[in-house]
């Protein structure tokens, strides 16, 4: 089900800063990234399968635990929406090598397996982990 804008603003607040992002599995919710591409935010989507995503958003089939660098080499923000815990660790080392922030939500309960900087948004909480370990 998709969100409506109001639920994703304060998604789009935190990720329009961002001249160039990446949405790591973006599936079949696609509607932080259209919302994005309106901001005049640059989008790449990924996903391991083949996924449809908005006019003006970039779509490369790429696997995060075994991923091509050459995509998010020029991100500014690398961000995941209901991201497992087993992924937490393999998008922070991408967006350390990519030095890009890396933004994301949980599902449900699950808690972040890497260090965080929480952010308490309308919808749940949203997690910032910084390139470089603090």
């Amino acid at each position: 089900m998709a969100h409506s804008r109001r639920n994703i603003a304060p998604l789009l607040d935190t990720l329009s800063v961002y001249d160039r992002v990446i949405e790591v599995g973006i599936g079949r919710r696609t509607d932080v990234a259209a919302a994005l591409i309106d901001e005049d935010v640059s989008v790449t989507a990924t996903d391991v399968h083949d996924r449809e995503v908005p006019d003006g958003v970039r779509f490369v089939r790429d696997d995060i635990v075994d991923p091509d660098s050459s995509i998010y080499a020029d991100a500014d923000a690398i961000y995941a929406l209901n991201l497992p815990p087993e992924l937490h660790r393999p998008t922070l080392e991408v967006a350390r090598t990519a030095d890009a922030v890396f933004l994301f939500t949980t599902l449900g309960g699950d808690q972040p397996t890497v260090p965080v900087e929480r952010r308490t948004i309308e919808t749940g909480t949203l997690y910032v982990a910084q390139p470089r370990g603090r």
